[in-house]
Order: structure tokens, then sequence, then C-alpha cells
């Protein structure tokens, strides 16, 4: 079926249409009730233009940052301190020594988690509270694909480990050690006082 265009209205047409206008009560007030009403409300468009930038210049605001995610070291320093607060600034500085050490340098993820826990429960069984944990600081990877991959899987995942079961009840505190004894690529775990 083709469509039929609009025919234009005669000046009668008009004049009796304005006359039936001027006696009606709108229904919606808001909405305008002729063409010319509808011409009053619409307003000039104002264009503002961006500030000028010049080649060299500093951007004013930072892009978002892509990670959402903090770095694992501040992710673990900004944990709330639970221990005595003069042995843990001790422990921060390299001023104690640990009772026992695990090395998890070259172990996968499925090798490592075992045995952290087993060194841990054991390191408990025997009545150590002070430990080392090694993790390495990781290879960074040159091809990391579309998507980013963080280096370093153990640093990033033993703080996990310690904050789950079964380690989560017998871990009090843990920090990243001192560059004596391996600073990022190293964790101080402060352990429960069994009762």
């Amino acid at each position: 079926m083709a469509r039929r265009t609009p025919r234009n209205l005669s000046d009668e047409e008009r004049a009796l249409w304005e006359k039936v206008v001027q006696d009606a009560t709108p229904l919606h007030p808001t909405q305008p009730a002729t063409e010319s009403a509808e011409k009053a409300l619409i307003q000039p468009i104002t264009v503002t233009s961006s500030p000028r930038f010049r080649i060299g210049q500093k951007a004013k605001v930072a892009p978002p940052a892509h990670d959402t995610a903090a770095p694992i070291n501040e992710q673990v320093a900004a944990q709330p301190v639970v221990m005595d607060r003069k042995r843990f600034q001790r422990m921060k500085r390299g001023q104690m020594k640990p009772e026992a050490r695990i090395d998890l340098h070259g172990m996968t993820l499925a090798q490592a988690h075992p045995a952290l826990i087993g060194f841990i429960l054991e390191a408990v069984a025997d009545g150590r509270r002070f430990v080392l944990v090694i993790t390495g600081k990781g290879k960074p990877r040159h091809d990391t694909g579309p998507i980013p991959e963080r280096h370093g899987a153990l640093r990033h995942q033993v703080p996990h480990w310690l904050r789950t079961p079964p380690l989560r009840p017998h871990v009090l505190q843990y920090t990243e050690a001192h560059a004596k004894h391996g600073g990022m690529g190293a964790y101080y775990v402060y352990l429960r006082r069994q009762r």
C-alpha cells in the first residue's frame, strides 16, 4: 500500500483550527498545544569548546588505571596490625631471626600449596612462632598477550593461602620480609600461640 503524502492546510482550515485551539483546555499542559508553542520551547544550542591542547603540554587529568587490584605489596602493607606493635616493628625491620624457613622457589602452585600447609602445621606443632616463607619475586614474561598477567604467581598466592583454611586459624600476622631475608620475594609469618 502506497503512503499518502500529507496535504497542506488551506488558510480557511488553519483559521478554524486556531479558533478551536483558543477555546480548548489542554489535557497535558506540559505538552505544546500548537506548532507555534513547540517552536517557542525549542532553545538554541550553545556549543562550548574544549580547552586548547598544545604538543608537549601535560594532561591535567590522569587516565584511569587499568589494573583494578592494588599491587600485592600494597595489599599486604594495608592489612591491620593485630599483634604487638613493638614486635611487629622489630619483625619488619629484620631484627628478629626466623625460627624456621621454607623456600618455594621453582615450585608450581600445585606443589607449593601442600608444601606450605605442611610447613606451617609442622611449625605450629613444634611450638614455633616466627617463620620465613620464601616465594621469589617471579620472572617477568615478555609476551603476555592481550590479557595482562602478573608475574610472581607464588608471591601473589601465598598471602591468599595464609588467609584461608587450614592456615588461617594458625596465622596471627604476615608481612613482607626485610631486604636481608628476601625483601619482596619473601614473607614473615607470625604464628598464634597454641593454648
